[in-house]
């Protein structure tokens, strides 16, 4: 998994870096075909945002959240992101199963 993290009008302290990596890994825990994670945390007066592109086999995933609190902005949008893996997840597994199950379906 490629990670970039970048900051518009903000400088990405090590901390920084090491708390949204740690946080991320919970998406690759649950899905492990993440190819590719652009992550974009900016501040815009008292708006902290922070954004987040997936690139997974077939589909990109973005999620943005706007807080007060950089840290609770990326909080949040790990859940969201993470919701919509599972979601992704669930979706290419029920994918593959219907086509099993529709071919042995028998109509009289």
């Amino acid at each position: 998994m490629n990670l970039q993290i970048s900051g518009h009008h903000l400088e990405v302290t090590p901390a920084i870096r090491e708390y949204v990596t740690g946080k991320l890994e919970r998406v690759t825990r649950h899905f492990d075909n993440v190819i590719d994670v652009n992550v974009i945390l900016s501040v815009e007066k008292l708006k902290q945002k922070a954004e987040v592109t997936v690139h997974l086999p077939g589909k990109d995933i973005f999620v943005e959240e706007i807080d007060e609190d950089l840290y609770a902005a990326v909080d949040t949008l790990v859940d969201k992101l993470d919701r919509q893996v599972q979601k992704y997840k669930q979706k290419m597994q029920d994918h593959h199963r219907g086509d099993k199950i529709a071919n042995h379906i028998v109509v009289e």
